[in-house]
């Protein structure tokens, strides 16, 4: 190495150690403004958030000029990069989309108030009382890339639950990211709440990411990742705080030998090809060797027909010569394209195995008018979300009744499933007496 190559590497060592010396006392200061405006936040009055919601509902139509603007810029970006079909149409804002991600912030403020509430009381033979209580839980890092939607979505159900919000968009997304933050910030000021409540992380530099995983100093009290399955798998790696996530929405639609064939062939196309980006697309057709004579070859039709490709097992593959074979790779997949695997089996024991075996615990799904055998799919497919004569893209938590949903978390501790307000509340204990003291 010369001498000139190796003063080069020096100067871009140091350039590097500065510009993370920079983001990191950035990110510091995010952590104590997010903080301080949690406490805030947390001791207002359920009108006072309900009126910044609906300020940044109607700060969001105002902006819709400059908002969709900004994201034809990402999408350009996005285009020049190569950004997959599914991934652009994630990115992708119109007059549309943007009027429901208003409308969404608009419907947060009328759900009901989930701060206080009273979630358990008894009284103990000492005459004390007990009441378990909710409560926010402070701060919560949302990380997320391409959807801008997460930005009001996010920032809106973290507010309606008594929290503030550090909000880490994907460089391909930030400026319109940026535009929907300045519209909920202005909300939150008009309602005469702290704007930090919200804040979107101003840099795209990756080094943000670490320092949010970090804890900032313990500022921040639980981490979201909305995003793909590498930037999950580094914050569920990484992470020194709670973390709400999912790795991937492998999900399945379970054919039972009972099940409706019309009835079938709309859940699945739904289920499959509704939106192929989104986690509770389908991505495994499982059909019960009981009705496969029947359901199978017009079933994969329909799939083919619609532009979906289909990777299937021996039996699925002689029934169509456009069919091609699956590999084991195959089961464990989340395609989110017009892709899905397909697969002949024994019975409910081997479709409930199959799940058990290459599933994600997402969402799956059972199609048929045999109550006993949906029973069995529900209690024993263990998924956050189990469904029964339904599409599998109802694994929304707008559909829920939630408002919206800051993600799908499938773990089994505190929040599973949809993440709506109420599980962004913890709880604390209300312990009320008349003098007792302990013997």
């Amino acid at each position: 190495m010369t001498s000139d190559s190796a003063l080069r590497i020096i100067a871009t060592s140091e350039a590097d150690r500065q510009v993370g010396q920079v983001v990191q006392q950035v990110m510091q200061e995010v952590g104590r403004r997010a903080r301080a405006a949690a406490r805030k936040v947390a001791l207002s009055s359920a009108d006072r958030r309900n009126a910044a919601l609906l300020a940044m509902a109607e700060a969001l139509r105002a902006r819709s000029a400059r908002i969709l603007a900004a994201n034809a810029q990402d999408l350009a970006d996005g285009k020049a990069a190569g950004l997959s079909a599914s991934f652009m149409d994630r990115l992708a804002l119109d007059e549309k989309r943007l009027a429901a991600i208003a409308d969404a912030v608009a419907e947060v403020a009328g759900l009901a108030d989930p701060l206080g509430r009273v979630l358990a009381e008894w009284t103990q033979p000492n005459g004390l009382r007990f009441e378990r209580v909710a409560t926010p839980l402070g701060v919560i890092a949302v990380i997320f890339e391409s959807r801008p939607n997460v930005t009001a979505d996010a920032g809106a159900l973290c507010l309606k639950s008594g929290n503030a919000a550090i909000l880490r968009a994907g460089s391909d997304s930030f400026r319109s990211s940026t535009e929907i933050a300045a519209a909920m910030r202005e909300g939150l000021e008009a309602a005469g709440l702290p704007g930090d409540a919200i804040q979107l992380v101003p840099t795209r530099d990756r080094a943000a990411v670490g320092e949010i995983l970090s804890g900032l100093s313990g500022t921040v009290d639980v981490v979201v990742p909305r995003g793909g399955k590498s930037l999950v798998a580094r914050v569920q790696s990484e992470a020194r705080v709670p973390v709400f996530a999912h790795l991937d929405g492998n999900c399945h639609v379970y054919v039972h030998g009972a099940a409706d064939l019309a009835m079938t062939r709309d859940i699945l196309l739904n289920a499959k090809l509704r939106r192929t980006g989104v986690c509770g697309a389908a991505e495994t057709l499982l059909v019960d060797e009981a009705c496969a004579a029947t359901h199978l070859a017009p079933l994969v039709a329909a799939l083919l027909d619609a532009g979906c490709a289909v990777r299937g097992d021996a039996a699925t593959q002689g029934l169509d010569a456009r069919v091609t074979a699956a590999t084991e790779e195959d089961w464990a997949t989340e395609y989110l394209d017009r892709i899905i695997a397909v697969k002949r089996v024994p019975g409910l024991d081997a479709a409930i195995d199959h799940i058990e075996r290459y599933g994600s615990h997402h969402t799956d799904a059972i199609v048929t008018a045999d109550a006993e055998a949906a029973a069995r799919f529900l209690a024993e497919v263990d998924s956050a979300i189990v469904i029964h004569n339904a599409s599998t893209q109802f694994a929304d938590g707008g559909e829920f009744g939630f408002g919206a949903e800051i993600g799908i978390a499938t773990g089994r501790m505190h929040a599973r499933g949809p993440v709506g307000v109420e599980q962004l509340c913890s709880f604390k204990y209300r312990v009320h007496g008349c003098g007792q003291t302990r013997p």
